[in-house]
Order: C-alpha cells, then structure tokens, then sequence
C-alpha cells in the first residue's frame, strides 16, 4: 500500500477522476435544530431583496450537490469541467475552503457523517489502475458523445443510443505492447 502512495502522478489521476467523476452525485441531510447558514453569494429571493443568509428549520430535508462543488468554477478555476491531472500540483487557495475528508472534494463527503471506508477505497482504486494500466491499453468501442450517465444511488454509465438498457460502458481491450 505505501507503494501506491509513492506515485504522484497516479495520486492525481485517482483525485482528478473522483473530483470529475464522483459516483455519488447528491447527498441529503435532514436538519436536527432550527438554524441560520450564512452564505459566501448572496442570493436574490422572489420578494426582490438580497439574502445574505438562509434559515433551517429542524427536521427540513437539506440537498447537498457533490457535483456542483467538485466542479465550481469559483473553487477549481474556469477549466473546472475538464480532466487535468496536473492542477494537483498547484491548487488555488479557494480548493482549501471544500471541507472534505480527502482530496479537499466532497466525493467521501465530510464531518462525521464521511465514509468510512475512504481509504480502503482509494487504495482499491489505485492498486486495480496500477495493476490493470501496466497490462492493458484501453479505448472506447463507441463513440464518447454516446457515453452518458445515470443518477441512482451511484452513476453509472449508460448508451444515450440504448438508454433502456442495463449499465454498460463498451470498451476495447487489447494487452499492452512495450515497444
């Protein structure tokens, strides 16, 4: 396991994948007491006025969107929806206010409510990438614009040409040749 830690750029593929791609895309909370959240944007309501703030009522169902905040433009910067490794090096400050457990992402969440088998899961994540890259080369059998996904519990890939159908995520899959 502290092999798989030792490579950095295999760190930021995992991050960079989970930031983009978490599987899960939305979490509720319900409230346990009456509150009042402050807000860094304020809002404008249906009665004309800014809102600097927002109240909770106890027991109220709270959406919290995994994906919008793994993919702000205000947080990870104007190429947020693009898949770039390398913004791992150097992160900007605003990456450091996303409380997350790893990655400064919400993919594992937060606070005591975050997975507990985070860890297990990254160095699963890596050890299979690690195993699979080194043995294999992969590509796509159809084309990426008909690759879209599907909201459950987890997302999950699905066809836009056969959306009726079970998960799938045709692949070809031929062994790696050294040259």
């Amino acid at each position: 396991m502290d092999e798989l830690s030792s490579f950095p750029y295999l760190d930021a593929v995992v991050r960079e994948s989970l930031r983009l791609h978490s599987p899960i895309a939305t979490v509720m909370r319900q409230a346990a007491s009456d509150d009042i959240l402050p807000l860094d944007t304020p809002f404008k309501g249906k009665d004309g006025k800014f809102h600097h703030t927002l109240r909770v009522s106890k027991g109220q169902t709270i959406l919290i969107s995994i994906l919008a905040i793994n993919r702000s433009k205000e947080i990870w910067g104007e190429d947020s929806f693009e898949f770039k490794p390398d913004r791992w090096e150097s992160l900007p400050d605003s990456v450091k206010s996303v409380p997350g457990v790893w990655g400064n992402t919400l993919s594992f969440l937060a606070g005591p409510r975050a997975c507990i088998g985070y860890k297990f899961s990254i160095i699963e994540i890596k050890a299979v990438l690690f195993t699979l890259i080194r043995a294999f080369e992969f590509g796509l059998a159809v084309p990426a614009t008909d690759i879209i996904k599907k909201a459950a519990i987890v997302q999950r890939p699905i066809l836009r040409t056969d959306p009726g159908s079970r998960n799938k995520l045709p692949l070809v899959v031929r062994p790696y040749q050294r040259v």
